[in-house]
């Protein structure tokens, strides 16, 4: 392929008008809201939690086990610390499992952690991928649901998991 130098100049001009053109073109603000979910899963089960009711995530904790009487409370970890009990995930949502999960999360707004088996990434999606629970199954602290492509995950409703374990939800030095 042989290019003459008119023909570069004329390309050249082209590409740098296209350039200039893009500074002054107006700017495009995503419309969309879009929602941060966390994907994880309880045993082989899908599910989401909403991003922002999560306040760390983390992996291979030592928990050490303590007396008590709560069927979920798998025992205390330090996150940061600060000593926090530890409760599973998948007991508080109704099944049950011998295996200690790898992975924890902090609530955001209150001193626990909760466990599960797996973490599958983060998930943003838009508002109407999200749909509420239409159906009210018995399935507790699951108000909604998220579908991305083929796959439905519930969503868990981390504050009233929360309320549910009777946790405060003030910050740490303001109790009495």
């Amino acid at each position: 392929m042989n290019v003459t130098a008119p023909d570069l100049a004329r390309r050249a001009a082209a590409m740098r008008l296209a350039f200039d053109r893009t500074f002054a073109a107006p700017l495009r603000i995503a419309t969309a809201i879009h929602h941060h979910l966390l994907a994880v899963r309880l045993g082989a089960d899908p599910y989401a939690l909403r991003l922002a009711e999560v306040g760390g995530l983390f992996a291979d904790r030592k928990i050490t086990r303590v007396p008590g009487s709560a069927a979920a409370l798998l025992g205390i970890a330090g996150f940061r610390g600060a000593l926090m009990p530890v409760y599973s995930l998948r007991t508080l949502l109704g099944s049950n499992s011998t295996q200690m999960p790898r992975w924890l999360l902090v609530a955001a707004h209150a001193p626990l952690a909760l466990a599960f088996d797996s973490f599958d990434g983060h998930l943003r999606v838009t508002a109407d991928a999200i749909h509420p629970d239409q159906q009210k199954q018995a399935r507790r602290f699951v108000p909604e649901f998220v579908r991305v492509g083929d796959l439905v995950r519930p969503i868990i409703h981390l504050p009233s998991v929360v309320a549910a374990l009777g946790t405060t939800t003030e910050a740490p030095g303001k109790r009495e």
